[in-house]
């Protein structure tokens, strides 16, 4: 008898498992049909970056000259060894993850869980007990009816790209989402025709439209084609037709064809409705505290459909162990940071301006370039960036950051500290920002708002 099993080992799953062990001393089982790390860790985040940061290393020695180091301008990229360390990096995390488990005392089973009645999961022929049960079993690629899509050599989903060995010649991406921009940025920086087909009239739509535009202006200029507010409506062979905004018929051929059209809880096999578990295509449905319907049964991550980023799913892991175990605590999403690893970054946290007016909430506005920060002009020549932010307009209370230019994701924390503290611009003045330092455009940005 456990206090908690854990039915899926990504970084909802295993940082919940870990953190139920070391820090109320439970009992717990982590069942885990695949490898430890989940998604993020071995077909998502962590190998889509290593793949990106080559990508940049290259565009590094291609831009040497404009800082004054000549002879760079050669060099190439040679994919296959940017996948053996692609692999090797994975592999040590994995490892480390195994070795955090195994010293937080943590059980971990190999094989498919499933619901099996009150307290109980199935994993092969046992059937394991538990007063508490977290699913946290994730996302899959969405396969979307699209005639010729499924079983077609040419194309691949965001797992089936991370193993291209050679660069192709181009690529066709079905989706212009996070997924899809990230993919579409580090082929067309190796040098492939990338078009870009989605079915909205802009791309990444979770983010602020006016950062999206810029996006897509940089990527545009890096040679990504777009197509918006089409339809894909079949695909032959290596060729793929849609409809334009127009209604014509267009087609493009390709080496390889990309599905990233987002992606889908895994629920299949879960034993949930057998459990009565509440839970639609979108997911489980769990409240901010990660309780189902179901007593001692939680949920957390992608599998709920409510926020698919990583860090949010080990957030919300953590509030549900809290919970089940007798200290208070609730998930909340209004400060929740977003990255998108292109180049240029992209990184958001809080409500974008169309939010805002949509809500009819009174706000105050800035939008500043990034060179406002020396460091950001002698660490990105010929770059250009933008930090926006957004202020109540009564209280000057910081409402949302969103910001486009090199290395914006690693100093959005920051604006998550300010928007979950609801920090006033007058807070953050009395903040002392490294200098220095990229981020002090983030400060700058904040003061001129109000």
């Amino acid at each position: 008898m456990y206090d908690l099993i854990v039915i899926g080992a990504g970084p909802g799953g295993y940082e919940a498992a870990a953190y139920a062990a070391t820090r109320f001393g439970k009992s717990v089982a982590l069942v885990e049909k695949k490898t430890l790390g989940g998604t993020c860790l071995n077909v998502g985040c962590i190998p889509t970056k290593t793949l990106l940061r080559s990508a940049r290393a290259l565009n590094d020695c291609h831009a040497a000259g404009l800082y004054g180091v000549d002879g760079a301008g050669e060099a190439k990229l040679d994919l296959k060894k940017v996948q053996a360390r692609k692999a090797k990096i994975v592999a040590t995390l994995t490892k480390g993850v195994g070795a955090m488990l195994q010293k937080a005392k943590v059980e971990v089973i190999q094989g498919e869980g499933r619901l099996a009645g009150r307290g109980k999961v199935a994993v092969s022929d046992k059937i394991l007990e538990a007063a508490n049960i977290l699913i946290a079993t994730g996302s899959v690629p969405a396969v979307p009816p699209i005639p010729g899509l499924k079983d077609n050599p040419a194309v691949v989903d965001s797992t089936g790209i991370l193993e291209v060995q050679d660069i192709p010649a181009a690529l066709v991406v079905i989706g212009g989402g996070v997924i899809g921009l990230e993919f579409a940025c580090f082929f067309a920086e190796l040098g492939t025709k990338v078009t870009v087909v989605e079915m909205l009239p802009r791309i990444a739509p979770v983010i602020d439209d006016e950062i999206a535009n810029r996006l897509q202006l940089a990527l545009k200029k890096a040679g990504v084609e777009f197509n918006l507010s089409c339809k894909v409506v079949k695909i032959e062979a290596n060729t793929l037709t849609f409809l334009d905004k127009d209604g014509k018929e267009q087609t493009r051929t390709a080496t390889l064809i990309l599905n990233a059209t987002g992606r889908v809880p895994v629920l299949k096999g879960l034993g949930l409705e057998e459990a009565g578990v509440d839970f639609d295509r979108r997911g489980v449905k769990a409240d901010e505290f990660g309780k189902t319907n179901v007593p001692g049964v939680w949920a957390c991550g992608d599998v709920t459909g409510r926020c698919q980023l990583a860090h949010a799913a080990t957030r919300e892991g953590v509030v549900a162990v809290n919970n089940m175990f007798g200290r208070p605590d609730r998930m909340r999403y209004h400060a929740v940071p977003s990255v998108i690893y292109t180049h240029p970054e992209v990184a958001s946290v809080g409500r974008t301006e169309e939010e805002l007016k949509s809500a009819g909430v009174a706000y105050k506005k800035a939008m500043l370039p990034m060179g406002v920060a020396g460091r950001f002009l002698v660490e990105y020549e010929g770059q250009s960036g933008s930090v926006k932010a957004l202020v109540g307009a009564e209280h000057g209370e910081v409402l949302g950051v969103h910001m486009i230019g090199g290395g914006c994701g690693e100093f959005i924390a920051a604006a998550a500290a300010m928007v979950e503290l609801e920090q006033r611009v007058e807070d953050v003045r009395e903040i002392i920002f490294p200098h220095p330092t990229v981020s002090e455009a983030l400060k700058e940005a904040v003061l001129h708002a109000s």
